[in-house]
């Protein structure tokens, strides 16, 4: 299926009366693919929020489509997309450990491809077996400076065991001692009911660029 065929197809999974963050609908997605803007096209397609209506499949098209146009930061965000479609969405507000109180010193990489620890209860004291492994990707920047704040969004390897958290608690992030980090949880969305989809893994990030 060619790139046209694909974004096409994803259009018509788009709900007449959604619109983007930007207030555009499926009917400009299709006004971009008649004038042969394929990378404007998917900016729409990808710019919807609607957790109620959007699909593993859509993001599969859309993944799919950001691919063949060589798009890979792109590709990997609606990858990632997709896995919180299947699993649910964590977002928290995280702010590093300055590197002159031991934290990091170079900066959080913002593509997902980070795999820090955490501990769920907010102590910072919790053993390894009260760690849990969870990917992260920053929001509306290319990375986290170090001793940074920002917004994250999580995926956790194994999602059940974070279930129980809600707005307002305070989860801690380890890659070494001490600390690397602390998160306040500040959106979690439960997953869609299960569909005829398979269940998928935590995305893989590739390391490419757009």
């Amino acid at each position: 299926m060619d790139t046209c065929e694909i974004l096409r197809r994803a259009a018509g999974l788009v709900p007449d009366d959604a619109r983007s963050d930007a207030g555009l609908a499926a009917v400009d997605v299709h006004e971009c693919l008649r004038d042969d803007d394929w990378e404007a096209a998917l900016d729409v397609l990808v710019d919807f929020d609607g957790v109620q209506w959007q699909t593993v499949e859509y993001w599969e098209l859309l993944e799919e489509a950001a691919r063949q146009m060589y798009l890979e930061r792109k590709a990997a965000w609606c990858r990632w997309r997709g896995w919180e479609t299947r699993h649910g969405i964590i977002r928290a507000d995280l702010r590093l450990v300055a590197p002159e109180a031991g934290g990091r010193r170079t900066p959080v990489p913002g593509e997902g491809r980070l795999l820090p620890m955490w501990a769920l209860g907010g102590s910072a004291s919790g053993g390894p077996a009260d760690l849990h492994v969870a990917r992260l990707w920053v929001e509306s920047a290319p990375a986290l400076d170090p001793g940074g704040r920002g917004s994250v969004r999580l995926v956790p390897l194994v999602p059940a065991s974070w279930r129980h958290l809600a707005p307002g608690d305070s989860i801690i992030m380890h890659e070494r001692s001490p600390i690397a980090g602390t998160a306040t949880i500040v959106e979690v969305r439960h997953p869609r009911p299960a569909g005829p989809h398979r269940p998928g893994p935590a995305p893989e990030v590739a390391s490419g660029r757009e």
